[in-house]
């Protein structure tokens, strides 16, 4: 339902029965804030479109994740690829966060903000071998092998470094997530490219347990994202657990077991279960693995991050378009891919909505005063919509729309397609806005295009 908002209690989205939809962003006085600072000022400010995050948010769900896993005190290294502005890492890391990178522009970033090398871990299927080097060098927690070609380069880059990485092999359980987990982002299931088939992982452990220049210490697996149904962790568990028996038996002891992520968010009221449900199929099965001093790794990313920031937009134009009404943003899916790529949802609402109709649910209900939207962006693109028949109050040209959960894989998976140029980035903490990215501007497109003697 949408409601009025009340004058005794400013209007907060339905929460009810989650422990991660508790963000900051909430309407009071039929505005907008985050935090104690409202988006209109942000947007009167730094412009739109502009990633705005919120300091509280990020950190309270960063613990009250790592409180659920308490019992089994893992690593928690949150995943760079979802949210990678340094600013947003070193928040993280200063809570005790490590990092999950895939590249070595990730790991970059994560020395830059000032996570220690042994708590980043490296993975990703295709590793150069000049991050394979620079992984050694830096002497990280853990390199998450692929292959056993990989294993091999990264074997003969470590005796010429003279280094002695610690290694797991990603290990594929063939475990399918249920039809809430787009395809494009699943990752555990046979005939992927991820990872090396359960079948033949045992044998690469032992082949290269006894090689001098690598410490191989456990396993990794990664299902996907999101995965929405917990038991799909303990079927993946089990399975890995059994691979760990049998390796075990035969070779040595297994030091590290890497689990992952690919725990959602809230994109509409209640659709995921909370973490204490995940930890509830994910903590039994390896406190036995914890009290014999093995070392979990968990790496968080979405679930964290992605109710911690909103896209704040602005309305370029009003167009019809036979029967339906387009409301054209300044934003599109060069700013916010998701839509175009998965077909995701993501609610939106005004930041000062007419009529003063407040939300209560992110499901976006149709109730009475709404008006049914398509939502499109400026790009030259047929699947540049970032919602299609969207029921919101009446809107306006130059009226501000906030776009929800966009605090993961929003502003890493920008680009400048039709040279568009890259939104700015703001945190807020409390009633202080501080700018943690500069909007791009049309010298920084060609900045690497002209040469000496482009110049004029």
């Amino acid at each position: 339902m949408l409601r009025q908002p009340e004058s005794t209690e400013p209007p907060r989205f339905d929460t009810e029965g989650t422990d991660q939809q508790m963000d900051r962003f909430e309407y009071r006085s039929n505005a907008l804030w985050c935090e104690e600072v409202p988006l209109a000022a942000i947007a009167a400010g730094f412009g739109t479109p502009t990633y705005v995050y919120s300091t509280d948010t990020l950190i309270d769900h960063y613990q009250r994740f790592v409180k659920a896993f308490d019992a089994i005190r893992p690593l928690i290294c949150f995943s760079a690829k979802v949210l990678s502005n340094v600013h947003l890492l070193r928040l993280l890391g200063r809570q005790g966060a490590g990092i999950d990178a895939v590249s070595g522009g990730e790991m970059y970033r994560a020395i830059l903000a000032g996570v220690a090398p042994e708590r980043i871990v490296l993975a990703g299927v295709g590793k150069s071998p000049e991050e394979l080097r620079e992984a050694v060098r830096l002497g990280i927690r853990c390199v998450n092998v692929e292959s056993e070609a990989e294993m091999d380069l990264l074997s003969r880059i470590a005796a010429e470094e003279g280094r002695q990485p610690r290694v797991a092999i990603r290990v594929n359980p063939d475990v399918a997530p249920d039809h809430r987990t787009p395809t494009q982002t699943t990752t555990g299931t046979r005939g992927g490219k991820f990872g090396v088939d359960l079948e033949c992982a045992a044998e690469l452990f032992r082949r290269t347990a006894g090689d001098r220049s690598l410490r191989v210490e456990g396993f990794h697996i990664h299902l996907g994202s999101p995965i929405f149904d917990p038991a799909t962790y303990a079927v993946a568990l089990d399975r890995l657990l059994e691979l760990v028996k049998e390796v075990e038996t035969s070779h040595r002891a297994v030091a590290t077991i890497d689990i992952g992520g690919g725990f959602p968010a809230e994109y509409t009221d209640r659709s995921a279960p909370g973490w204490d449900d995940y930890a509830g199929a994910i903590v039994p099965r390896l406190e036995p693995f914890t009290r014999r001093g093995g070392q979990v790794i968990i790496e968080p990313g979405r679930t964290i991050a992605a109710n911690a920031g909103v896209l704040l937009t602005t309305i370029r134009y009003l167009k019809r378009s036979g029967d339906r009404n387009l409301a054209v943003l300044d934003a599109g899916m060069t700013h916010l891919m998701r839509a175009a790529l998965y077909d995701s949802y993501h609610f939106m609402w005004p930041v000062t909505p007419a009529g003063q109709i407040m939300p209560a649910s992110r499901d976006q209900p149709w109730t009475d005063g709404l008006i049914e939207y398509d939502v499109v962006g400026p790009i030259c693109e047929s699947t540049d919509y970032l919602a299609r028949g969207r029921a919101m109050p009446p809107l306006g040209a130059g009226d501000q729309i906030a776009i929800f959960t966009t605090g993961a894989y929003g502003m890493t998976m920008t680009s400048n397609y039709n040279s568009q140029l890259r939104p700015a980035e703001v945190l807020v903490e409390g009633d202080q806005v501080r700018l943690i990215r500069c909007r791009e501007t049309y010298e920084d497109l060609v900045a690497f295009e002209l040469l000496d003697s482009d110049i004029p």
